[in-house]
Parts: structure tokens; C-alpha cells; sequence
């Protein structure tokens, strides 16, 4: 054991570096991209077929044809880490998109009322209102989003991406457990990682939401006292 990972502990190292690198870009992406659809979705409703049929669509695609698939895809397509990022972007906007959609139409009505009674616009009411209370759901989203990516990414080294799964590729080749293992555990504690990090995260953010429903609903009694 000592002497393998005197062997390939280097390249691991360089490896999960690769890995993150494409996963963090993917995911950044998606989250740029799919939260602006999910709040469009909850304002207009006539795009919410279309968007999430889509987006479902893209997860249905086998992931190793839909890399194939982009290679030849002028200007995004092509072999190396672009291509790969691309795929994992489009994986990835499906549970963004719907836990965008979902939060902020899960938001109480009530809630709703109190921010318009206090004289809020429609964006006021967005930005101040729906989606601090929505995060909670919001980040769940982008966490199972970046669980799928960590585990999709080991097959952008069958396009020249790098990553993990160039150990997994080759030990599949040579017939090698330690070369596959070399592969599959950094990846597997990177998702886990991840999914800590994120589960974390997301009850804080709910808390916050709690302490926001209660300072929302105190101002608009105090309000409506007022009157």
C-alpha cells in the first residue's frame, strides 16, 4: 500500500485537483444559469413545460453519449476539460431549476400578503422576501446537483478532461483494483465532503428563514397596530 501511494499519491493529489476544478465550474455555472429559470418559472408559468422538459431531457441522455455527442459541437464541443464542463452544466441545472421553482412557490401565501402590506414591490418582495426564504430548498438543490457532478466527472477522462476517473479508465483497462480504488475513493470522499458541507449549510439558511417568517410577520403587526 505504502509503495503505491509513494507511486501515485502525487498524481492523485493532481488528479482530485483536476476533479474539483471541473466541478466547481459546472456547478457555478449552473447556478448562474438555473436560478434566474427557476424565478422566471415561478413568474411565468407558461415556460415552466418547456424549461424543466428540457432540463429533464438532459438528465434522461446517457452521460458518456452526451459527452460523445458535444465533441463535435462547434465552439463548445471538442476534446478536453470545455467539453466536460459543459455536460456537467447541463446535468447539473435540472435540480437547480426545480428547487429554484419549488422554494419560492413553497413560500407561505400569508407571508406573501404581509410583504405586500407593508408596501413591497413584486422584485421587493422577490429578493427580500422569496428568496431568503426559499435558500434552505434552494441550496438542497445545488447540493444534489454537485453530488451527481463529483460522480459525472470521472467520465470526462474519456475526453481528455483529466480527473478522477483516469485511475478508474485505466484500472478498467489493466484490469488493476488499486488503480480503480485510486479513482473511486477520492471521488466518493469528495461528494461526501460536499454533501456535509452543503447539508450544513442548507439547515442554517432554513434557520434563517424561520428568524425571517417571525421579523417579517413582527413589522407587519406592528404595521397594521399603527393603522
Amino acid at each position: 500500500m505504502m509503495q503505491f501511494i509513494n507511486r501515485y499519491g502525487a498524481e492523485i493529489i493532481q488528479r482530485s485537483i483536476e476533479h474539483l476544478y471541473l466541478v466547481t465550474i459546472a456547478i457555478a455555472i449552473a447556478i448562474i444559469v438555473g436560478i434566474p429559470l427557476g424565478i422566471l418559472v415561478t413568474r411565468k408559468q407558461q415556460f415552466k413545460k418547456p424549461i424543466l422538459g428540457v432540463a429533464n431531457i438532459m438528465q434522461t441522455v446517457p452521460s458518456l453519449a452526451l459527452f460523445g455527442l458535444l465533441i463535435p459541437v462547434p465552439i463548445f464541443g471538442g476534446i478536453g476539460d470545455r467539453t466536460a464542463i459543459i455536460a456537467l452544466t447541463l446535468y447539473s441545472l435540472l435540480p437547480i431549476i426545480r428547487n429554484t421553482y419549488t422554494g419560492i412557490i413553497g413560500v407561505d401565501p400569508a407571508i406573501r400578503e404581509a410583504g405586500k402590506g407593508m408596501g413591497m414591490t413584486d422584485m421587493q418582495l422577490l429578493w427580500q422576501v422569496e428568496i431568503p426564504l426559499a435558500l434552505g430548498v434552494i441550496l438542497a438543490g445545488v447540493r444534489v446537483a454537485a453530488v451527481i457532478a463529483i460522480g459525472l466527472a470521472t467520465i470526462a477522462a474519456a475526453i481528455g478532461a483529466g480527473g478522477l476517473g483516469v485511475f478508474i479508465f485505466r484500472g478498467v483497462a489493466t484490469v488493476n483494483n488499486q488503480l480503480l480504488f485510486a479513482g473511486a475513493i477520492p471521488a466518493t470522499l469528495i461528494a461526501l465532503i460536499a454533501d456535509f458541507g452543503l447539508g450544513t449549510l442548507e439547515k442554517r439558511l432554513s434557520k434563517t428563514a424561520i428568524e425571517n417568517i417571525y421579523n417579517l410577520s413582527q413589522q407587519y403587526d406592528v404595521d397594521r397596530g399603527g393603522r
